[in-house]
């Protein structure tokens, strides 16, 4: 089986690796109070989903 003659330069291998960054996950706001949340999930904060609460929320001291 053949092998590379001879080795990738770091700027052909970093134009290659350009496209592997994470994209941020989309994020809404919650309705209850306004904090930014995941979709379809519990508001962290809160502790409220679909307009009611799901989640004993403790505040954090």
């Amino acid at each position: 089986m053949p092998n590379p003659k001879r080795r990738h330069s770091k700027a052909r291998r970093d134009k290659r690796r350009a496209h592997d960054a994470l994209a941020t996950p989309g994020t809404s706001i919650c309705p209850a109070c306004g904090e930014r949340k995941l979709p379809h999930r519990a508001c962290p904060s809160c502790g409220s989903y679909k307009g009611r609460e799901v989640v004993d929320v403790q505040p954090n001291a």
